[in-house]
């Protein structure tokens, strides 16, 4: 397996360099995206010459365009020399769709479309997202009409291929992302049940942050000699951002996650169920607190709604459920507040990962209750973070810059 450090200062590489078609990289060009993400510099060339592919890199590596350049490329027909091949043969209503992007969620499935939509517009493919959460209908005219590529959760795609609404008979490129989480939320026997349902010979990428377990398998059994990048992050995780865990009291706890979010530009807040994040979005917005919910019981346009005003840096807080919060790939993300405490060190780890990435500096925040202690006790002798349980009110001066301040020290005084 070949690897790089996220941070690998090895000078910039362009995509024209390698060798992305012209097109392509002028519509990247066009959007300020020029040099290639270290995902990218690994995967794309052997992607391009139609090797199975095996990436392993965190959430927000750029693993999108790692896999979606050479599938645009080969689906559209750009050779070395830059002409279009293929496209005006294969367009047309009815046809089938070539490649297939299985994703774990809803908001993942939306955002790969909108990163790989107007890219493949420019070279003359079409592409439809599948989800739940919305309906059927403008799906299934979508491909109906013919497409080029599917963008899809598993369960909404197996509905679609079961009511006969698509086909996958004519699947070239099989991209699998973030698999590990489709495997953490329990989607394998529906993956495995679209797999089976590929029935031609075709190209599979799997982009996934652990290649464990379930993944391992998938690996195993459904690639053929696959080719292995990893991106090696600088630091752990747990060490690129700073851990708070504060012992609040229940009547303050509300007040307290109000005071951090003012000391705050961008904040994702964690509680372990959809009644829970609708209560405390409603609480903190009587607190003067901008707040939107995000969970699965929540229309889809209002889930869009509030992720694109987070994203775009109109709304501060964003509260949301781990489920829901597994597509969320927004960077800029100052604090996450841990609300209700983790249930393992691997939830941490997944909600802590929203902040402290591409460089950036950032905090995560553990309110704990009396009653809470020893299982928070766990998760950090199980992380490996040494940082005490401070008391803390509403009205501490310090919970606007919790970065700012020694946590052992405070403990002591």
């Amino acid at each position: 397996m070949s690897s790089v450090p996220s941070g690998a200062a090895a000078g910039p590489i362009t995509f024209a360099a390698l060798g992305v078609p012209t097109p392509l990289a002028a519509a990247l060009a066009e959007r300020g995206i020029v040099e290639a993400f270290p995902i990218q510099a690994l995967t794309i060339s052997d992607a391009s010459q139609g090797r199975d592919v095996c990436g392993k890199a965190k959430t927000g590596s750029g693993k999108t365009l790692a896999f979606g350049l050479p599938m645009l490329a080969r689906l559209s027909g750009l050779d070395t020399r830059d002409t279009l091949n293929n496209v005006v043969a294969t367009a047309g209503k009815g046809r089938l769709p070539r490649a297939l992007v299985l994703v774990p969620t809803r908001e993942l499935a939306k955002q790969v479309a909108d990163v790989l939509e107007p890219l493949a517009a420019s070279v003359g493919l079409g592409l439809v997202a599948c989800y739940g959460g919305t309906g059927m209908d403008a799906q299934i005219a979508a491909l109906q009409a013919g497409t080029d590529i599917v963008v899809a959760t598993p369960g909404r795609l197996i509905d679609l291929r079961q009511r006969g609404d698509t086909s996958l008979a004519a699947i070239e490129v099989l991209v699998l992302d973030e698999a590990d989480r489709m495997a953490d939320m329990g989607f394998m026997p529906q993956v495995e049940w679209l797999l089976r349902h590929v029935t031609t010979k075709h190209q599979t990428m799997l982009f996934s942050a652990t290649l464990d377990g379930d993944v391992d398998r998938l690996v195993r059994y459904e690639m053929t000699d696959p080719v292995r990048h990893e991106v090696i992050s600088d630091q752990p995780t747990v060490s690129a951002m700073a851990h708070r865990f504060l012992l609040v009291h229940q009547m303050d706890k509300v007040k307290v996650v109000a005071s951090i979010a003012k000391g705050a530009t961008r904040t994702i807040v964690f509680s372990r169920t959809k009644r829970g994040v609708d209560r405390l979005t409603e609480s903190l917005r009587k607190e003067g607190v901008d707040a939107r919910a995000i969970h699965g019981d929540l229309r889809q346009q209002l889930r869009e709604r509030a992720l694109k005003q987070f994203a775009d840096g109109q709304l501060p807080v964003l509260v949301a459920t781990d489920v829901a919060a597994r597509g969320i790939d927004v960077d800029g993300i100052d604090v996450v507040v841990h609300y209700d405490p983790a249930e393992d060190a691997k939830a941490y780890l997944h909600r802590s990962g929203r902040t402290a990435r591409a460089g950036r500096k950032g905090v995560a925040v553990t309110l704990v209750l009396w009653n809470e202690q020893m299982e928070v006790e766990k998760v950090k002798k199980r992380l490996g973070v040494d940082q005490p349980v401070v008391e803390v009110f509403s009205n501490d001066a310090r919970l606007s810059d919790l970065a700012g301040w020694d946590p052992a020290v405070a403990s002591v005084a």
